[in-house]
C-alpha cells in the first residue's frame, strides 16, 4: 500500500496493467473498486512437506544441497502432547511450517504458488497476498457491472484450491466496495451471493479502511485503543523508572502511531490533530507535566518528533531506500527519476518527477 494526498490506494505487487496505484486512478475517474478480503482457515498448519518439497523444486528450482536442507529441516520434525507430568509418544509432524518466524510465511507463499498461477489466469482482476491474507481486487466502469461476474469464478473453491488443500473460512471474507454513492446499490446487488459480506470499513493488514479511503475510522479506533493502554500505564507509573515508562510507552504507544503511518499523509488536520494529541498526552506523562503545559518545549526535550513530521520522516525513508535499490520493486516502480530533455545543472541531483495531481489534492 502506498499514499497519495487525499486519498488512499492501495498497491498491490502482482497488479496487472498499472504502475501506479488503482484504486486512486479509477476512484477519480468515477469508476467503482471492490476489494474482497479472504481468510485461510489454519492456513500454515495445512502445508504439506511432500507437496512443498514438490514445488521446490519444479516451481521454484531448488536442487541439490538447498533442496536436500529444506527437506532436512521439514522432515526431521516431531511432536509430542504433554499434560500436567505425563507426555505422549513422538510422532513425526507431516504437515506444517514454522510460524513466528522469518521462514514460516516464505514457504507458505511458495506453497501457494500454483494458486498465484491460478489468480493471475484471471484477467481484469488482481491480488495481494501476505501470509495467510489473500485480497482480491476489481475496477471497472459503472456501465461494466458484468465484470463482477469474474470474482464470482475466481472465488470458486476449486478454483482457489489448486491442489494444496485450502480451505476459506467464510465467516471471516469480507468486502469493501469504493464507488460513487449512488452506485453502491447497484454494485451490491450485482454481487449476488456475496453482497453478505459486503461491510461499511474493513481491517486490513492491521489498518481499517472505509469506502471514502479517508481513515477516519482507522484513527478513531487507533486514539481510542492509545488511550485505553495510557490509562493502564499511567497506574503504573509511578513504580517505574523513567526509562523503563518511556519503553512502555514507546511498545503500546508510539508502535501504533508509527505502524503503516506513511498512510497518514492524507489524513485530515483534524485527524492528525487526534493522533497528536496521543503523543502529547504520553509526553506530559513521561516528564510528569501538567495538562496545560505547553508541548513544543516537552517534545523538544525528549527528541521527538511530531505526528505529522513522523509522517514525513517515514515517506523520505521509503523513497530513500526506493532510490538505492534497498525497497520492493513495487515501489521503486511508483518513482519517476526526472531526465530533462536537454543539459541542466539539475542533471545529476537525482530529482524525481511531480506526478499529475489527483482529484483529492486539488
Amino acid at each position: 500500500m502506498l499514499w497519495l494526498k487525499g486519498k488512499i490506494c492501495f498497491l498491490f505487487s502482482h497488479y496487472v496493467g498499472h504502475s501506479r496505484c488503482p484504486t486512486l486512478t479509477h476512484s477519480d475517474a468515477g469508476d467503482c473498486s471492490v476489494l474482497v478480503l479472504l481468510d485461510l482457515t489454519a492456513a500454515f498448519d495445512t502445508v504439506d512437506h511432500h507437496l512443498l518439497l514438490e514445488r521446490l523444486r519444479d516451481w521454484v528450482g531448488l536442487s541439490g544441497s538447498a533442496l536436500e536442507w529444506f527437506s532436512s529441516c521439514l522432515s526431521e520434525s516431531s511432536f509430542s502432547v504433554a499434560v500436567s507430568k505425563f507426555r505422549s509418544s513422538t510422532t513425526s509432524l507431516t504437515h506444517g511450517v514454522p510460524q513466528g518466524s522469518v521462514l514460516g510465511p516464505l514457504l507458505f507463499l511458495l506453497y501457494l504458488l500454483p494458486l498465484q498461477h491460478i489468480l493471475s489466469s484471471f484477467k481484469g482482476t488482481s491480488y495481494h497476498l501476505y501470509a495467510g491474507d489473500i485480497q482480491l481486487y476489481i475496477s471497472f466502469k459503472p456501465h461494466e457491472m458484468s465484470k463482477l461476474q469474474l470474482l464470482h469464478s475466481c472465488l470458486d473453491y476449486q478454483n482457489l484450491d489448486g491442489g494444496s488443500f485450502l480451505q476459506l473460512n467464510e465467516d471471516k471474507t469480507e468486502i469493501l466496495i469504493c464507488a460513487p454513492d449512488k452506485l453502491v446499490p447497484k454494485v451490491r446487488d450485482s454481487l449476488g451471493q456475496l453482497a453478505s459480506h459486503t461491510k461499511p470499513s474493513v481491517r486490513n493488514l492491521g489498518m481499517t479502511f472505509d469506502p471514502a479511503l479517508t481513515l477516519d475510522s482507522h484513527v478513531s479506533s487507533l486514539v481510542r485503543s492509545s488511550f485505553f493502554h495510557l490509562r493502564n500505564i499511567a497506574k503504573l507509573s509511578p513504580i517505574l523508572s523513567r526509562s523503563e515508562l518511556e519503553t512502555v510507552l514507546h511498545t503500546f504507544i508510539s508502535s501504533r502511531l508509527d505502524y503503516c503511518n506513511s498512510l497518514f499523509t492524507c489524513l485530515s488536520r483534524t485527524s492528525l490533530n487526534r493522533l497528536q494529541v496521543v503523543q502529547n498526552a504520553c509526553a506530559r506523562l513521561l516528564t510528569k507535566s501538567s495538562k496545560h503545559s505547553h508541548i513544543t518545549p516537552l517534545l523538544l526535550q525528549l527528541h521527538w518528533l511530531p505526528v505529522n513530521f513522523r509522517v514525513h520522516f517515514k515517506i523520505l525513508v521509503l523513497v530513500y531506500r526506493a532510490l538505492h535499490g534497498q525497497a520492493p520493486s513495487y515501489i521503486g516502480d511508483l518513482l519517476s527519476p526526472y531526465t530533462p530533455s536537454r543539459s541542466l545543472r539539475s542533471s545529476d541531483q537525482s530529482l524525481l518527477v511531480v506526478q499529475h495531481q489527483a482529484k483529492g489534492q486539488r
